[in-house]
């Protein structure tokens, strides 16, 4: 039986990335067939990554069959993982983000959760001596989901392991790592394709705050002219969004990586009443600033209030 190895819904670069290397590491190294797969359509940064390092993009799949073996990275949240996971033989979670529970297993299990930015950074230490192994494609998909989760060191959820990990792999490359990283968000800032609700999706997950539950969703670009010049119909679009997805309302943070700072759109009165006692921010017109604000995982959704 093949193993499946997927991280969560609507693939960023991490969970694009993680599952390609870790059913390369299951594969070859392990001699245990695995096969990484997506749960959606990569955005346009992990697009760009497979695009780069020739690598062929994965299968999508929307449910897994059960006990059917599964390894699933980037994430530990059922409401991001495939319908049918409970009744799935879940063979091992490796994650980056707090554990949020729901997820039953046949049996005993290996859990890797640390808290560095990135899920690749955890899949290199995992290997031990066996990453000198990793072919260029997977060393580059490596460096991307590292660059991608830490917006090249901009992020507060950087850690050393992480820098001196991406580091070694854009020399190892022969990458200039700032040239590297400014392709990558030049292709995830290209959005002109996609529309304002799949803009909103396109980075999001569910929380539960003081009894409601909203959709936060972040736009990380380095060009936030383009996102906030659609300001009006991206609001337009959200209580349609939020409905449809089982939530009370969307938060959407558009974050500019050059200038590390966060602009909250703000629709309605309960968005104003968040952004003010989340942020301590003061609320004038439909969208706020909040300077420094740049991972959703550590400064955002621990903050979040009513």
């Amino acid at each position: 039986m093949t193993i499946k190895v997927f991280g969560h819904m609507a693939p960023d670069t991490d969970s694009t990335g993680s599952p390609l290397i870790w059913a390369w590491y299951l594969s070859e190294i392990r001699g245990t067939p695995a096969e990484a797969v997506l749960l959606g359509e990569p955005n346009t940064e992990a697009a760009f990554v497979l695009d780069r390092w020739s690598l062929a993009k994965p299968a999508i799949i929307d449910t897994v069959a059960e006990g059917e073996q599964v390894v699933i990275v980037d994430t530990n949240n059922p409401a991001e993982l495939p319908e049918g996971i409970n009744a799935a033989d879940i063979l091992e979670i490796i994650d980056h983000h707090k554990l949020v529970g729901g997820l039953e297993t046949k049996g005993p299990i290996s859990i890797t959760v640390r808290p560095v930015a990135c899920t690749a950074t955890i899949l290199h230490d995992l290997m031990g001596d066996d990453a000198a192994k990793m072919p260029e494609g997977i060393r580059g998909a490596m460096l991307s989901c590292i660059l991608s989760d830490t917006l090249e060191f901009r992020s507060p959820t950087t850690t050393p392991a992480d820098k001196a990990l991406a580091e070694s792999l854009a020399a190892d490359l022969g990458l200039d790592l700032t040239a590297y990283a400014a392709e990558m968000f030049a292709a995830k800032s290209d959005v002109s394709a996609f529309s304002d609700a799949e803009l909103i999706r396109m980075d999001s997950k569910k929380f539960d705050v003081g009894g409601k539950t909203f959709r936060v969703s972040v736009l990380e670009t380095t060009a936030p002219e383009i996102p906030l010049g659609r300001k009006d119909s991206l609001m337009a679009a959200m209580p349609t969004v939020a409905a449809e997805d089982g939530a009370d309302e969307v938060l959407l943070f558009v974050v500019d990586i050059l200038r590390e700072e966060a602009t909250l759109l703000v629709p309605n009165e309960l968005v104003k009443t968040v952004a003010e006692k989340s942020f301590g921010a003061t609320v004038e017109g439909d969208t706020v600033v909040l300077p420094g604000v740049m991972s959703r995982k550590k400064q955002i959704i621990p903050n979040l209030t009513l």
